[in-house]
């Protein structure tokens, strides 16, 4: 009796593990597999299998840092010390490397530091070894983890006991969750007849055959991180750079007199260039607790920017420009009137120079005192963590503060802290100098596209100022947005009502009809709430999907940034990978 007792128990607790499936393995998957790891005994417990589906031939290495995708000239933004734990840290991983390989991509092993910021290339191999290493674990662990390349998964279903996925070849395969980690990926459509790229990616597509060039002005939507790819890119095509003192020169190759990029920027910026950190990885809870900031909401339980600012940024930012000996930021953080929109007008106004490459020039002394002497900026830093936590609570603010937080607030941050590289920003001067990069202020859009004709025209608004520029080629490096629902790729999930698209409510229900007619059509009525479109799909703090009915999915979890990042406005990076892997795993535990 005893012994078929046993069985018994043991065959219920088989029976109870589950098949987990992984939809994409770029980072994301990188770090929700760490976790998993990290809590070995639990994921042994409680999953059978871990299948992860890929639909190129390479895992473990994510779009931007794959060789499909990225280039040698492509620089990742973000240094050894600040990408989150995995087996072995990034420059200690180059360090093991072989001379010739670092050699590919200009690397020199003995210059190799846990601070500088090396190609994507590299990058991408890191994560795919660390990737390979944390599988080997798992299996030694008693965990079975099978890759399933080559298999793109084209629709999931959600039946009443399980998860269906369905790849383009019209097989399936069954699982009893699901986690979406597809990552970036650009639906829109390129007319290369036209000059138009909706999208840098994958970068070969802009590049010229062997010894031939680009000989006349491309144009560039955006000054962003993106841009500064498209633009390393061409310059190393039609060009050398030489260090001299104080920085680079280009040195134009013969026959490309015409060649030039213009990027356009509505508001004429360029991003900032990186600096030191006391901190280097973000954390939600640096400057205040989870319990604390849940008692900072209403009665209604929305949390208002004004109360974020007062209670947590305030006292925060006053003790960091403190540090920073910036008495002027002081006095006015000192005055209960100054808020969140009149600190990004301040410090945009502080950082705002009439020619952008002048700025860039003028900072690069502050930017390497920082980094070559390790003195932080205490300011860029703190405002950067507090949006951060912010981000993984954003599902609480009402939709006029998440209108304030996105026209007023985020254009700030990815200009003030988008932390250029030293590197990148040397080479931006450099093509400045030579004539062969300008900015373009103002307001740009691209007219519509006409079948037959060549070129793209542009049509930009600087302050009532218009005009029209015409580019041969003309490349959209705006970033990726929030898709709407229709876009979503699993068809089946949103046929049947199991995903709905991602809303913030009004504090004021009337504050809706006061907003631009061109908004008109993101407020809806529902189940007797007035509510904004945001952008993506609805999800919980877990990041499960929530339904039509509003009920959160039990099978189904999204960490697809473009998917999430209505509700996660800030949440970007590796760094936020790892954070959302985190609680991910740790609301998987507590049940």
């Amino acid at each position: 009796m005893g012994n078929r007792r046993f069985s018994d128990q043991l065959h219920l607790i088989m029976n109870s593990r589950q098949i987990l499936a992984i939809i994409g393995s770029g980072p994301s998957c990188v770090y929700l597999l760490k976790h998993l790891l990290d809590n070995a005994a639990w994921s042994r417990d409680n999953f059978s299998s871990i299948e992860i589906f890929e639909k190129r031939g390479i895992a473990g290495m994510g779009m931007p840092y794959h060789p499909e995708t990225t280039e040698r000239y492509n620089l990742s933004n973000i240094s050894s010390e600040e990408l989150p734990e995995l087996i072995i840290p990034f420059a200690d991983w180059l360090r093991k490397q072989d001379v010739s390989w670092l050699k590919e991509f200009g690397i020199e092993l003995e210059q190799i530091t846990d601070g500088d910021v090396y190609p994507r290339l590299a990058l991408g191999a890191y994560l795919h070894a660390q990737y390979h290493a944390i599988l080997t674990l798992l299996a030694m662990t008693g965990i079975p983890v099978h890759e399933h390349i080559h298999r793109k998964i084209v629709d999931v279903r959600d039946d009443a006991h399980h998860a269906i996925l369905v790849d383009d070849a019209g097989e399936t395969f069954t699982c009893d969750r699901v986690v979406i980690a597809t990552g970036h990926y650009w639906q829109e459509e390129d007319h290369p007849a036209m000059g138009y790229y909706a999208s840098p990616w994958p970068i070969s597509k802009l590049l010229p055959q062997t010894g031939e060039f680009l000989n006349f002005c491309i144009g560039t939507l955006g000054a962003s991180l993106s841009a500064f790819d498209v633009v390393s890119s061409l310059a190393h095509r039609h060009g050398t750079f030489d260090k001299v003192q104080g920085g680079l020169r280009f040195n134009p190759h013969p026959g490309t007199k015409e060649f030039r990029i213009a990027m356009h920027s509505a508001e004429g910026l360029l991003p900032h260039l990186q600096y030191s950190q006391t901190e280097p990885i973000r954390t939600i809870e640096r400057y205040i607790s989870e319990a604390e900031l849940l008692s900072l909401r209403d009665k209604n339980g929305l949390l208002r920017l004004r109360t974020y600012f007062n209670h947590v940024c305030r006292p925060v930012l006053t003790e960091a420009f403190r540090k920073d000996e910036m008495s002027d930021l002081v006095a006015l953080l000192a005055d209960p009137a100054f808020q969140l929109e009149d600190f990004a007008e301040r410090m945009t106004e502080k950082h705002d120079y009439s020619d952008a490459f002048e700025g860039m020039r003028s900072e690069m002394d502050e930017a390497e005192k920082s980094v070559i002497l390790d003195k932080p900026i205490h300011w860029k830093e703190a405002i950067d963590d507090l949006m951060y936590t912010l981000n993984f609570y954003a599902e609480m603010l009402p939709a006029e503060d998440h209108l304030t937080l996105r026209s007023k607030f985020l254009p700030f941050l990815m200009n003030v802290i988008a932390a250029l590289p030293l590197a990148s920003g040397q080479i931006l001067l450099a093509l400045h100098d030579a004539g062969k990069l300008d900015i373009v202020p103002g307001k740009a859009e691209v007219a519509k596209l006409a079948v037959g004709t060549t070129g793209t025209k542009v049509m930009v608004d600087n302050d009532g100022e218009k005009s029209e520029i015409a580019y041969r080629m003309f490349v959209d490096c705006s970033g990726q947005g929030a898709l709407e629902l229709d876009e979503f790729p699993f068809p089946s999930l949103v046929a049947d009502g199991h995903v709905r698209q991602a809303r913030a409510a009004f504090a004021d229900p009337g504050a809706a009809e006061k907003l631009p007619d061109e908004l008109d059509s993101k407020i809806f009525d529902e189940h007797r709430g007035r509510f904004f479109a945001i952008g993506g799909i609805d999800i919980d703090r877990s990041y499960q999907l929530i339904a039509s009915d509003g009920q959160a999915s039990s099978r189904v979890t999204d960490i697809a940034f473009p998917h999430t990042s209505g509700i996660r406005p800030y949440s970007y990076g590796l760094q936020a990978c790892n954070e959302t892997a985190r609680l991910v795993l740790a609301s998987w535990t507590k049940k």
